[in-house]
């Protein structure tokens, strides 16, 4: 068994081997909190969320870390646009983010740490690298002077003469127009923190560099996030880490956007679709089938027929799921997930090969039933409850009791109506006046409504849209 992943500084897919036997260490850039999340921003929690699943299956012990991005120049101009404090607007959307990852089922990270509580660590990484040359302090500012580090650009493949490197305002006296801010000089009414340079705040790419140094070390497993942040952010933060003497990420992965009419879902382009409305729209598991089984390194085009399609692929597992627990009662997971999917997992995560051996075994499993073989149905149930664990889509989790449903505070109103409209139907049954138990069936299933004849019965449950 190796697992293998694609590795953006190698540009090819190489099998994983750990620092540590047994163990992995994953740093995955997270929230700036700027703003509520949308789903193209939870995308990438729920896959390294996948990533972390498969790790643990496989036997590693896990380290994960997910940060906070708390302060930065997006999060200051909403504070000053709002007329209120930056912590408040970073701490209102950091509880927004942490409820879209519970919601979609995210298990939680080893740790979180926030920007703003590791300033101290950010300072001895400024002061380390100015001692070795790497970094140069001008009218309160710190650079990384980036013709000092010799792999610079090597994750982007750019080349240095054509770089042109973001700058914000206020960043003065640079030697060179390429070099980067680590730390900003401070401005008035802007927060600020006390350094030996003078007051100001922290750039963003030294957060990472120095929350990853405190809590993995010098020399980590995987270093994630978006294809977005591959430059300038993950390149700036190779070169700082290096520069001051760690070894930093071996491998370096990252997903894919999330587009809409061909566009990154963006707040500047008005396109995007909160996780907080999202929710309330759609089932989170649903959701969560949405997003996570196309392969992580695939652009996802939203579209409100792309969501249709997984809702009604999804409600084909479930729907295999119920009728097996109504006829066998609670089945238990298998311990092993089928060697197909663990292969197509093993292959730099292969969801939809994965998914593919999930549907195979729900449609043995269906064959199983309509034969009347238990033994056969079960055995396929305890499979398929393996390898949904595994992507976090098993509907008998506890994370999703209560929630196969929409509109769940009104499941209970409508069941009831549900039932007499039923037992009218069953009464038409009864007396053999078929056309009016066909017609009563009919009307719900206009209404959205899918009637099952199980063996316990007629059940409800809703359609696909």
């Amino acid at each position: 068994m190796t697992i293998r992943l694609y590795d953006t500084d190698a540009r090819q897919i190489r099998d994983f081997v750990p620092l540590t036997a047994g163990c992995v260490s994953i740093y995955l850039c997270g929230a700036t909190v700027q703003a509520a999340p949308h789903i193209g921003h939870i995308r990438s929690g729920l896959n390294f969320d996948i990533m972390r699943r498969w790790f643990d299956y496989r036997g590693y012990d896990v380290t994960f870390i997910r940060n906070v991005t708390d302060i930065d120049d997006k999060i200051i101009k909403k504070s000053a646009e709002q007329g209120r404090p930056w912590w408040a607007i970073g701490y209102e959307n950091e509880r927004a983010f942490n409820a879209g990852y519970d919601a979609l089922g995210c298990l939680p990270p080893t740790y979180e740490p926030r920007a703003t509580g590791h300033i101290t660590e950010m300072v001895e990484m400024m002061r380390g690298l100015i001692e070795r040359g790497h970094a140069y302090e001008a009218d309160g500012n710190v650079y990384f002077d980036v013709r000092s580090y010799e792999g610079y650009l090597q994750l982007s493949n750019q080349d240095l003469d054509d770089l042109r490197q973001p700058s914000g305002d206020g960043e003065t006296g640079k030697r060179d127009q390429r070099d980067f801010a680590m730390w900003k000089a401070a401005k008035p009414g802007e927060p600020s923190w006390e350094t030996p340079w003078g007051r100001g705040r922290p750039g963003w790419h030294l957060e990472c560099s120095a929350m990853a140094h405190k809590y993995l070390g010098t020399a980590f497993d995987i270093h994630g996030g978006g294809i977005d942040l591959i430059f300038p952010h993950h390149e700036n933060e190779i070169a700082q880490a290096k520069a001051f003497g760690d070894e930093f990420a071996k491998y370096w992965v990252h997903n894919g956007w999330v587009t809409m009419s061909g566009e990154k879902m963006s707040k500047s382009l008005g396109n995007s679709v909160l996780v907080s409305e999202m929710v309330k729209a759609w089932r989170p598991i649903v959701l969560r089938y949405y997003l996570g089984t196309p392969h992580y390194r695939s652009m996802i085009e939203y579209s409100e027929e792309a969501m249709r399609e997984a809702e009604s692929a999804f409600a084909r597992i479930e729907g295999f799921v119920q009728r097996v627990v109504e006829k066998a009662g609670p089945v238990e997971a298998a311990a092993e997930v089928p060697p197909a999917f663990a292969e197509a997992m093993d292959d730099d995560l292969g969801v939809p090969q994965a998914l593919a051996i999930v549907h195979t075994t729900v449609r043995q499993g269906n064959s199983a039933l309509a034969a009347d073989d238990k033994e056969a149905a079960v055995a396929r149930l305890a499979e398929v409850r393996a390898m949904l664990g595994v992507l976090g889509l098993d509907p008998l989790d506890p994370h999703w009791a209560g929630e196969s449903d929409r509109g769940e505070d009104l499941h209970g109103v409508v069941d009831t109506l549900v039932r007499l409209v039923l037992d009218q139907r069953q009464s038409a049954r009864e007396r053999r006046d078929w056309p009016a138990a066909d017609a009563i069936r009919d009307q719900l299933n206009q209404s959205g409504l899918v009637i099952e004849d199980s063996p316990t019965g007629p059940r409800w449950t809703l359609g696909p849209r």
